[in-house]
């Protein structure tokens, strides 16, 4: 006995491949309420349209806020089943798409019997993954791979807490003489602080080494650490 098709809703960040899906499953004999692009607008469509099943494509997993509209459509309507289709493989994607509300995970370069699988265990209230995935997702979670150090916290490690709020201050606009009083040293000091700072960063000026700052996110990174400015600061006061 022929399965009932499945009404679906299909939206991908490609138009083109959110459509070729659909024609594909008309084919086999779902009812394909709408396929559009991109997902940012699916919550906008799956709560006016109500399907049973919203195939929910995107090429970022991972990105930040990639699957609020699956938190949305959970929210307005719960009966709608979501399956995400997505890289291969992506174990932070997968996380975060069930964690999100989604009933399934599909690789994009799935074929269309995988897809229709999907579906149909999703709208039967059972979770959609293939076992390989999610015990990939798993592997990860359970023993993350250690992140490689970013360039900010890789130049401040070169620095000593001193020469650390000698750059902030470089940074801020402070000459040798609004530095040194700052800091409460002598303007010799601080000058040879600061030809310290410039040498590890790699600089020539203080100009370049407040850009690498800035570029690197060095600056955030010393404030996290409790390095900030001391003392009075005068405006309009540079050494």
């Amino acid at each position: 006995m022929r399965t009932v098709g499945v009404r679906l809703m299909v939206v991908d960040d490609h138009r083109l491949l959110a459509e070729a899906l659909a024609s594909a499953l008309k084919l086999r004999g779902h009812r394909v309420l709408a396929a559009a692009a991109p997902t940012s607008g699916a919550a906008e469509l799956v709560v006016s349209r109500a399907p049973e099943v919203c195939l929910f494509g995107t090429a970022s997993p991972a990105a930040p806020g990639v699957f609020d509209p699956i938190t949305r459509i959970g929210r307005e309507r719960p009966q709608v089943a979501v399956v995400v289709l997505g890289p291969v493989p992506s174990p932070r994607g997968i996380a975060a798409a069930f964690a999100a509300g989604a009933a399934g995970y599909v690789r994009h370069d799935e074929r269309i019997e995988g897809v229709e699988r999907a579906m149909l265990k999703a709208r039967a209230g059972e979770s959609a993954i293939a076992p390989q995935l999610l015990r990939g997702a798993f592997a990860e979670l359970l023993n993350p791979a250690v992140q490689p150090d970013d360039e900010g916290r890789r130049l401040l490690r070169m620095l000593t807490p001193r020469e650390a709020e000698v750059l902030v201050r470089v940074a801020e606009g402070e000459g040798t003489r609004l530095i040194a009083a700052g800091m409460d040293i002598a303007p010799s000091t601080a000058r040879t602080h600061v030809q310290r700072v410039l040498m590890k960063l790699g600089v020539g000026s203080r100009l370049e080494a407040a850009a690498l700052a800035a570029r690197t996110g060095l600056l955030e990174r010393a404030a996290a650490t409790g390095v900030t400015p001391q003392g009075p600061y005068i405006p309009g006061q540079r050494g």
